[in-house]
């Protein structure tokens, strides 16, 4: 099963910024115990763009979707024989970041 970890910081309270050898040596475990699929951290919120084109024209809008004082600052993508190994990962993975992380099972 494919799981898709989000990793959710917090812009009045964020996690360390010296995670990153950490984080690298986490994704290398990960990587030789065959979980690791995707990582990625993302840019922050003012780089987004969100476009609706629902209607008679694409609306392009600056900024997140939603505002919040958390928001989604990078994900990992895992394959795991169950739920229990993805949050026992995901216990770690949150650890590790310095971050509340969401973990949700692909349909």
């Amino acid at each position: 099963m494919r799981y898709l970890v989000s990793v959710i910081d917090d812009k009045s309270n964020p996690g360390s910024t010296d995670r990153q050898p950490a984080i690298s040596a986490f994704n290398e475990r990960l990587i030789a115990e065959g979980y690791w699929v995707f990582a990625g951290g993302l840019a922050d919120t003012d780089a987004a763009t969100v476009i609706d084109n629902r209607g008679e024209q694409a609306v392009f809008s600056d900024g997140p979707f939603v505002e919040s004082k958390e928001y989604l600052a990078g994900v990992w993508v895992w394959e795991a024989p169950d739920l229990d190994v993805a949050l026992k990962l995901a216990a770690e993975a949150s650890k590790v970041c310095d971050r509340k992380v969401e973990v949700r099972p692909f349909q």
